[in-house]
């Protein structure tokens, strides 16, 4: 395959499987390429994103790496010949690219898990709520780059209202619920649309309250997307700079039990949504 320009986080993700692999191996790019019959800088353009690999040529270097994990293999064959170009490729240089990838890896994921503590999380938000968190940002964006980073978000709601919704779990603590990020109108429908799509089967939405001792995990904000095999799961967290993607296995094992902790102090869905109801009832 030939060079490409911008690889995306996904196809990132895919060289640095690859650069994991030939390590593991023991392996230098010089030893790699001289298996595979090319020269050093090829593999150093695949193991960078630059170059795309095919199938064939995947497969051989696992084979070379001595890997036998078949499901990983194919996991990455598919991450290497998919050419979905999907709804957020309309948004290609007009939003930040960490936009993009979000949406694309929302898209690739088997199921999604967040907890968030001061916001809604955005694929529950309704348009007036995200309208007014992007509107608080400094510097102020353009009325036009506002209008479109709120589009984005909306359309994210693909992902679980589409014909193919992703399993989705959100953990949220009672103060991102009582922020009022806009007026009282916008925070009551906002509630009503949290309560409205955890009724969906594949969605659940659990809640934490002020009122819960022993709480010190309001630092472990994520989205967790997970993959068909776990090694390629990611987490992203926002952060002041941007959202940054996190995928090797020690922080992914830390980030999984950092949900189950906070899910696991959570109140269930059903009483999740009962204090969802008495917290809209309030406004």
């Amino acid at each position: 395959m030939g060079t490409k320009r911008d690889a995306t986080a996904r196809q990132m993700r895919l060289a640095v499987e690859l650069r994991r692999l030939r390590e593991a191996a023991d392996l230098s790019s010089r030893e790699a390429a001289a298996l595979l019959g090319v020269n050093s800088v090829q593999i150093s353009q695949i193991e960078s994103g630059v170059s795309g690999v095919s199938e064939k040529r995947l497969r051989r270097l696992a084979a070379h790496y001595s890997c036998s994990d078949s499901e990983l293999i194919d996991a990455l064959v598919v991450m290497a010949t998919d050419r979905t170009r999907g709804w957020w490729e309309e948004y290609r240089g007009h939003l930040p690219t960490p936009f993009l990838d979000l949406a694309e890896l929302e898209h690739h994921a088997t199921s999604l898990r967040e907890a968030q503590f001061l916001y809604v999380p955005g694929p529950l938000q309704t348009e007036d709520y995200a309208r007014a968190v992007y509107a608080y940002r400094v510097p102020e964006l353009p009325r036009e780059e506002l209008e479109l980073r709120v589009q984005h978000r909306m359309r994210r709601k693909v992902t679980l209202e589409g014909p193919t919704p992703k399993p989705y779990k959100a953990v949220i603590h009672e103060a991102a619920l009582r922020i009022m990020v806009s007026d009282r109108a916008a925070s009551r429908a906002q509630l009503s649309r949290v309560i409205q799509l955890s009724e969906a089967d594949h969605i659940a939405v659990r809640v934490i309250p002020f009122g819960l001792e022993h709480f010190a995990g309001a630092t472990s904000a994520m989205t967790y997307a997970e993959e068909a095999v776990p090694r390629l799961d990611t987490v992203v967290r926002d952060g002041p700079h941007g959202a940054a993607f996190i995928d090797s296995e020690a922080q992914l094992g830390s980030f999984r039990t950092l949900f189950r902790k906070v899910e696991s102090v959570s109140l269930g869905p059903e009483r999740s949504r009962d204090f969802i109801h008495r917290l809209a009832k309030e406004l």
